[in-house]
């Protein structure tokens, strides 16, 4: 194949330059890079940039399999991605990881996967497998693995808690990087827990608790996604602290990967006049340092991952490139799907519900139950008392104050359900519900009556994994086959059902941004503040389950 030469205005972030180039492309790789003669200069010239990496990102959020997401982010630049498989691990264990691996393999799109550390992520939930430190050991030695996933398990950090000591020590044998978890810690408890050899941090929701932990040493990634949202509160770090940030998604749903990517965050940090070198610094540069990654730098004996764009103010991606092939132009991905294996992965196994199993009978004299304060375009959620009303010897939900049911159903083994109520989802009518439900992904629902809950459950259970609305004569399904988190189907089209689904759920009532993503963290119990799993209400500043009139 002959070797292709390809002008632009290439970005050098190391010298802090751009000048008119042409680089030379052969065999994958850059071979040449020389300056363009003057004349040969013109306005219209592309700029060229490495491509963009997301530094922290679960696949299974997208609800598409990793050689799916491929095809939709390389449109925005995206040529390479830190994927914790931390959701499909808690599911099916080291065949989940596997699957991912092996999946990825379908595509040029560079794909780094981390050892997750924290599978169950607590002792307060059912999860489908459980990956203790000889296991990590074993995946952390596979070359598709460059890190320990995030420590989430802060409180074993803190104590010396032997297993998890063991598996951040395995990784920094093989030295590797151990992505850290901590929201919210501060002061003396921040620096035990970096001490252990934990570098990056991806839950700050305030400048203040990112800037201290810059201080002990972290590196800090701002977390824009679907829900999560910290990018106002934490880009003016960018200007103080380039080689520390990076810019990550964490969980982004397949409509919003529609609309775009890392390539947004670079366009709106350069809007608030953060300078470009550093923005481009954060978005492909520091990651490939930090996780010791193969991607090119536009250098010359790189690979030729590198992306044109229209200017670096709009970052609008013209062309993407990965090893020397064009994988992506003018909004179009070229890369093909990938065929649908025949055997699928999961792990289900709990039988339709009767409505009787989502009651709360109101026994006791309680007047005010613990209620979940959920927070749009936050992972953190509130801890509130309120009395929901009372109907026919029941708690109900409560819709002209907005408390509501929700409910965890374990979808491993038959199980009584976990019951409690939650403010600020805003249904009106109906019930949402998903097997996306971190980090055990058990059933999660919401719901303004126990017979829309209970068909919304049911929905899920019947084709084992998904996302369900149900509305006054409306029954909506995204299927999610794979692991109930993830469909093999057209990126494109999931995104498209998905949009539908998040229509209906809003015409219901909701007024969150991402109601599905939200609702998918409502049993994330290593996130303050008053969470639901299976096994019943858990205080995350206390971090234990507790007591109380539900049942």
């Amino acid at each position: 194949m002959a070797n292709l030469k390809i002008q632009g205005m290439l970005v050098d972030c190391f010298t802090r330059t751009t000048r008119a180039s042409t680089i030379t492309v052969g065999e994958g790789k850059i071979l040449e890079i020389k300056p363009l003669p003057d004349q040969e200069i013109h306005s219209d010239l592309p700029f060229i940039l490495p491509g963009f990496i997301d530094s922290h990102i679960h696949i299974e959020s997208s609800m598409l399999v990793p050689a799916e997401f491929a095809r939709l982010a390389v449109v925005h630049g995206t040529i390479a991605t830190i994927s914790d498989p931390h959701e499909i691990a808690n599911v099916c264990g080291m065949d989940g990881v596997k699957f991912m691996i092996e999946n990825s393999r379908a595509t040029p799109f560079k794909f780094y996967f981390g050892a997750p550390s924290c599978v169950p992520a607590t002792l307060f939930e059912t999860a489908g497998a459980s990956l203790d430190a000889s296991a990590v050991e074993k995946l952390l030695d596979l070359p598709e693995i460059k890190y320990l996933s995030e420590m989430m398990n802060f409180p074993g950090a803190l104590q010396g808690d032997p297993e998890v000591l063991k598996k951040i020590e395995a990784a920094r044998k093989r030295g590797k990087p151990v992505d850290g978890h901590a929201p919210g810690l501060r002061g003396e408890a921040a620096i035990t827990y970096i001490n252990r050899g934990i570098s990056t941090d991806h839950e700050c929701f305030t400048a203040e608790e990112a800037l201290e932990k810059l201080q002990y040493g972290m590196k800090i990634l701002i977390r824009e996604g679907s829900a999560a949202k910290n990018f106002e509160a934490l880009i003016p770090l960018l200007r103080t602290h380039p080689h520390e940030i990076m810019f990550c998604s964490d969980d982004k749903h397949p409509d919003s990967l529609v609309d775009g990517h890392i390539n947004q965050l670079c366009a709106r940090a350069v809007a608030k006049g953060i300078n470009v070198y550093d923005v481009i610094r954060a978005a492909c540069i520091n990651p490939h340092i930090h996780y010791k990654l193969e991607t090119g730098l536009l250098k010359v004996g790189d690979p030729a991952d590198f992306i044109l764009v229209k200017d670096l103010v709009s970052f609008q991606v013209l062309e993407t490139w990965i090893d020397g092939i064009c994988v992506a132009s003018i909004g179009k991905s070229l890369l093909e799907p990938a065929p649908a294996p025949s055997a699928r992965i999961n792990f289900f196994h709990c039988s339709i519900k009767e409505m009787d199993e989502f009651k709360i009978p109101a026994t006791g004299g309680v007047y005010e139950l613990p209620v979940i304060e959920a927070m749009d375009g936050q992972l953190v959620t509130g801890k509130l008392n309120a009395k929901p009303l009372l109907s026919d010897g029941c708690w109900v939900s409560d819709t002209a104050e907005d408390v509501l049911k929700i409910v965890v159903v374990n979808r491993y083994f038959e199980a009584p359900v976990a019951k409690a109520f939650i403010r600020n989802f805003g249904l009106k009518s109906g019930a949402l519900a998903s097997s996306v439900a971190h980090d055990s992904h058990n059933i999660v629902a919401v719901g303004v009556d126990d017979e829309s809950i209970c068909k919304a459950v049911n929905m899920i259970i019947a084709t084992e994994g998904g996302i369900s609305c149900v509305n006054d004569n409306i029954e909506m399904l995204l299927p999610l086959p794979v692991a109930g988190l993830m469909s093999f189907e057209d990126g494109y089209l999931v995104a498209q059902q998905y949009t539908l689904i998040d229509k209906e759920a809003k015409s219901a009532g909701s007024s969150l941004s991402a109601p599905f993503m939200t609702l998918s963290f409502m049993a994330l119990l290593v996130i303050p503040h008053l969470k639901l799993s299976d096994k019943g209400l858990f205080d995350g500043d206390d971090f234990k389950l507790i007591d109380t009139a539900l049942s």
